[in-house]
């Protein structure tokens, strides 16, 4: 009770710098010894009066994740690809990853530690039933079984590269009842110097316990570069490059197949190498990564790395909106477990070329376009759980029996089914099985049908919906025939140059062979840059797509590159899509792009011809279906509009087609949405809204 502002503003400011002051003896490392309470008294009973109703002693720690985005600064989190991990996602990872109290864990990019803190609960829950013993709401502040102590003493380990980060994550291990907290300040992928940092005093005084501790999980005494952690969770930092070569000499993915040395490498690309040397023989991981790292034709060697040492158990596909606002970068979960054939090292995971892997994709939103929260309502209300905290929208799992099972569960009876050591415990229920993957976006496939027709060994959960499966054997996608490249703007430009090489921008690009006279009038860049960007310097048969435009006059644009065309370039706005000669001719790739999907408002024509079903008609028949829906539940009439979507396409309306119905590529929806003048009062938004959300959740039970 000393966090309350019941005294004068002198006497408060007194109180808490004695509370600081106690804490920082407490546990050391995570404040500066002479660091002290700052805020004027009177800023300090602002701050106290706002704060201490708030219970930071609660088993999901929800209030402390907008601190951490306000603690670590922005500017750090996005020079580096570093964002906090929505803990709804580190729940589903937890939970398929199902870690056990003989069991070490660690996070190597830690970030504000909500892996290995969920990790703490979700195994001082097994601790606790084992013993029969029941948590309170007021999880961390009870006294727990010694054995609860010792898990997390013993074998919670994290690690970060930011000592601002590694500060929080220490202070929310404390919170979490570590009172000797394993969370090291230390760059995971630049291990060949952490003797250095190790020798330096004010280092040892902070982390000198928790690196005796992690030095013991070392295979080799003398060498930091592989451990024997039975499990790793991580969203490791996914922007930027490692060019020194120091650092990258050592790993197998820093170096070319002819075993020359790159010249950069993607940080997250080292993580997954550097991740597995974390891992004993049978060791387990999640590992979030860019959605790119699954399906890029370029990554393929990356994804071969990982089959050839690992398991791989799973790909959840996470939604576009996951890490917005800080970023839109769309994402998955990889879950793998390293293969093992001798029990003596580890859990068994004998290798093999023919099992099956769950794939999974989230239907269900959990943050609007703007990168706000969607809340389960009941009743017109925030749902709340036994904690008191909101329950955030989501397939992923079941949230304490309030929300229908999701894709955790459907991955805990695959994982029974598949007899995979971390779950043999769990019985099976092949009905519920069946009901989950009727109802969820998961589909089961042995790596033989992965590899099918599949020549870049793509394993992104997107590839293998359901719905797309049938057709696999049938079709290939253009990015596994050609390289498909996007160009740069350079900031350092001349805008007057007026000789050098050429640079086209969206509005050269004008739905015909480009011409060489023209190229007289183009943008100039100087040779220098030409040279940085040689990755997109054009060659003669090359088609060129506008994938950015300020209009839709020049979005979806398409030229040819003819063989007498000058030394160019391409912007960022665009695309390069080069066709070796033993696939389709360039020519036909280009006449085949001119043809674009068209609307009059009753058809849809694909390059000015009909298909054989008409989704006009059916779009226009649940918009009626919906306004009717409405109108007996609401008792008014709401105006419905159809909308199709056609995803990596560019639509064009005609000038007969009708307002009140769009055919869209999804990006621009909410550009359509947000041009829309609001028609609707707030109350009667309000009202429509209930009874959707009502309607859904309906159709899902």
């Amino acid at each position: 009770m000393r966090f309350r502002n019941s005294n004068t503003t002198a006497q408060l400011k007194l109180g808490i710098q004695s509370l600081f002051d106690d804490a920082r003896k407490e546990w050391p490392g995570v404040f500066a010894e002479d660091e002290r309470i700052k805020l004027t008294p009177d800023h300090l009973s602002v701050c106290v009066g706002g704060l201490e109703e708030w219970k930071l002693f609660n088993s999901n720690l929800d209030v402390v994740d907008e601190a951490y985005e306000y603690l670590v600064s922005k500017s750090s989190k996005g020079e580096k690809g570093q964002y906090f991990t929505p803990r709804w996602v580190i729940d589903m990872c937890v939970k398929m990853m199902n870690p056990k109290a003989t069991e070490t864990v660690i996070d190597t990019a830690c970030g504000s530690a909500g892996f290995t803190v969920h990790t703490i609960f979700h195994v001082w829950r097994q601790i606790l039933d084992e013993q029969g013993l029941q948590s309170s709401n007021l999880f961390t502040m009870e006294e727990k079984p010694q054995a609860c102590k010792d898990y997390v003493r013993d074998k919670v380990f994290a690690i970060d590269f930011d000592e601002k980060s590694v500060r929080v994550a220490r202070c929310l291990n404390l919170i979490a009842g570590d009172g000797q907290t394993n969370v090291l300040h230390l760059n995971t992928l630049d291990y060949t110097r952490w003797d250095e940092t190790a020798k330096e005093l004010d280092w040892q005084d902070t982390y000198g316990e928790g690196w005796k501790k992690l030095r013991k999980l070392q295979t080799e005494k003398q060498s930091h570069r592989n451990f024997c952690f039975d499990v790793l969770l991580a969203n490791p930092p996914f922007a930027g490059d490692i060019k020194q070569s120091d650092m990258l000499s050592p790993y197998d993915l820093g170096h070319k197949t002819n075993g020359k040395l790159e010249t950069a490498v993607g940080r997250d690309l080292l993580f997954i190498e550097r991740n597995l040397d974390f891992l004993r023989p049978g060791g387990r991981m999640a590992v979030v990564l860019p959605q790119g790292r699954f399906n890029n034709s370029s990554d393929k060697r990356v994804r071969e790395f990982i089959a050839e040492r690992c398991r791989i158990l799973a790909v959840v596909g996470l939604h576009a909106n996951t890490f917005k606002p800080h970023t839109g970068t769309k994402t998955s979960v990889l879950f793998v477990q390293k293969w093992n054939d001798d029990a003596t090292l580890g859990p068994l995971c004998k290798k093999k070329d023919d099992y099956n892997i769950f794939f999974a994709t989230q239907q269900l939103p959990s943050k609007d376009n703007s990168g706000d929260k969607i809340l389960v309502l009941k009743d017109g209300k925030a749902l709340r759980d036994e904690h008191g905290h909101t329950v955030v929208q989501h397939d992923l799992f079941n949230h304490d029996g309030l929300t229908t099972d999701g894709i955790a569960e459907a991955f805990e009876l695959f994982a029974a089914k598949e007899k995979l050591g971390f779950f043999l415990k769990r019985p099976f229920d092949e009905a519920r099985y069946r009901v989950l993957l009727e109802g969820l976006e998961v589909a089961v496939v042995n790596t033989k049908d992965v590899a099918t027709d599949n020549p870049t060994g793509r394993f992104d959960a997107e590839y293998f919906r359901k719905e797309f499966l049938s057709s696999l054997p049938g079709g290939t996608y253009l990015g596994e025939l050609a390289l498909i490249r996007s160009g740069t703007t350079p900031a350092d430009r001349e805008d007057d140059l007026e000789s050098g090489i050429c640079l086209l921008k969206t509005t050269d690009v004008r739905n015909r062979v480009l011409s060489a006279p023209d190229a007289v009038n183009y943008y100039k860049i100087s040779p220098e840059i030409a040279y940085r960007m040689k990755a997109t310097k054009l060659e003669a048969g090359d088609v060129l797509l506008n994938i950015v435009g300020a209009t839709t006059n020049v979005l979806g644009r398409t030229a040819l590159v003819p063989n007498d065309f000058p030394e160019a370039n391409i912007t960022q706005a665009m695309t390069l899509i080069r066709l070796p000669e033993s696939t389709l001719r360039p020519q036909v790739l280009f006449a085949y792009l001119l043809g674009k999907f068209g609307h009059d408002g009753e058809r849809l024509l694909v390059a000015g011809n009909e298909p054989d079903s008409n989704p006009v008609v059916q779009a226009r028949a649940q918009a009626a279906w919906l306004r009717t829906q409405l109108r007996e539940s609401t008792g008014k009439d709401f105006e419905v509009w159809p909308v199709i979507v056609f995803p990596g396409w560019f639509v064009e309306a005609t000038s007969t087609s009708q307002r009140k119905l769009w055919v869209l590529e999804p990006k621009a929806l909410p550009t359509f949405l947000k041009n829309e003048p609001v028609s609707l009062s707030a109350e009667d938004r309000k009202l429509a809204s209930f009874h959707l959300s009502r309607m859904i959740r309906a159709a899902e039970s």
